[in-house]
């Protein structure tokens, strides 16, 4: 009640209309951001320009990825302080996001990338032949390795809605149905001016900005900046388990999430929420206009070539005929490197403004450690908590994308 009378008072222009931080965008990034903030007593407005918990961007869905195994070393730092972050959010809350699981990569001998993502991972070369059923059929030349500890399986909309009742929790205000247009600086005044499609305008001494897909819009109507941000329509795919099959691949069953390097690069949970059905996809999509996306048939030919790699590596556990069970829209919001940015707006804004974005596919299981950082630039300046965790920032900066993408 509290919260909403805040609230009241901020749309009708009183007194009460400043904050210490407004967050634009309520996916998981912008959550966790307004949970770090609020939780060390910073007065957070967080807005969202869909309903709360909507389809319509990255941050939707059962299921997600968390794993060490990735071939740039900067990111499992990152990992590891995310991991610490879930497991303080689900005591904190009393709910449980995240399910353990082994961590499994298979790719041809020698691939530089599957070398890397082993080794960053510390994961161990293994037979899988006689494991989870005989499931995998791995071709001549392949290798596997696999991740004991430090992988699972996030539920993403109900981790998304845990971070934003913490943050309530902790006295933030919480809005949907509020697309902001406008992020603007005033002469005299300290801060940020935000207004919203209805009229209603706040301030803030701070600003972090987590659109997602409609960050480069959102940036360049503000800014006049082009940030190389490029939205990707994807799919996510679940298949049919052959009958006979259906506790093999189950997180129960200790099934993995496993990547498989190579062209097409293909990722997959075990079968968790859809009991009988396996999510497995291929990580990429076609270019997209979030606002303007093709429902009907989006996702080019995903399903196509998911279907051929089941055929070939899990032909006698998975069914691929008549194409996958269920298709589930989501977006990628990609940089042309596949790295974050993370990194303050600059120019005018100088440090007022806080960007986190083009998290390429890959970022929402650092969602609590990308807020955290999100919301100790906005306060502080400065990110002590990366810099203790060992997380190197300097890949994420927006002025790497100069002299080979067009930008302010």
């Amino acid at each position: 009640m509290a919260a909403d009378a805040a609230f009241d008072a901020a749309a009708g222009g009183s007194l009460f209309n400043y904050f210490d931080v407004i967050v634009v965008g309520a996916g998981i990034m912008g959550s966790c951001a307004a949970h770090a903030a609020s939780s060390r007593c910073a007065r957070v407005l967080l807005l969202e320009r869909f309903d709360l918990l909507h389809h319509l961007g990255s941050s939707h869905g059962e299921s997600r990825t968390i794993r060490d195994a990735y071939v740039k070393a900067n990111y499992p730092p990152m990992v590891r302080l995310a991991r610490r972050l879930w497991a303080d959010a689900e005591a904190e809350s009393g709910h449980r996001v995240l399910t353990p699981a082994p961590q499994l990569s298979i790719g041809p001998h020698g691939d530089a990338s599957l070398l890397a993502a082993v080794e960053n991972s510390s994961a161990g070369y293994v037979d899988v032949a006689g494991r989870w059923g005989g499931a995998f059929r791995i071709p001549d030349g392949w290798v596997t390795a696999v991740s004991e500890v430090g992988g699972g399986v996030l539920n993403a909309t109900k981790a998304v809605a845990m971070f934003q009742a913490l943050a309530v929790k902790e006295g933030a205000v919480v809005r949907d149905n509020a697309e902001v247009v406008s992020i603007v600086k005033k002469e005299g005044e300290n801060g940020v001016f935000v207004k919203t499609s209805r009229g209603e305008e706040f301030h803030g001494a701070k600003c972090v900005v987590t659109v997602g897909a409609w960050t480069s819009k959102l940036i360049k109507s503000v800014a006049g900046v082009d940030l190389p941000i490029q939205p990707l329509h994807t799919l996510v795919l679940y298949w049919k388990i052959k009958p006979g099959r259906e506790r093999e691949l189950t997180a129960e069953a200790g099934f993995p999430t496993f990547s498989s390097y190579g062209d097409p690069h293909v990722y997959s949970t075990p079968s968790l929420e859809l009991p009988g059905l396996i999510k497995i996809n291929y990580d990429s999509g076609p270019p997209c206009d979030p606002d303007n996306r093709d429902w009907a048939s989006g996702g080019g030919d995903v399903a196509a070539r998911v279907a051929r790699w089941i055929d070939e590596f899990m032909p006698d556990h998975v069914d691929t005929a008549g194409g996958p069970v269920v298709r589930q829209s989501c977006m990628y919001s990609m940089t042309p490197d596949e790295d974050f940015v993370v990194d303050f707006l600059g120019g005018d804004f100088c440090q007022d403004v806080v960007i986190g974005a083009g998290f390429s596919g890959h970022g929402f299981k650092m969602g609590p450690a990308v807020g955290r950082i999100l919301a100790e630039m906005a306060m502080d300046g400065e990110v002590k908590t990366a810099t203790e965790a060992g997380v190197e920032l300097r890949h994420f900066k927006i002025n790497r994308f100069q002299g080979k993408h067009m930008i302010k």
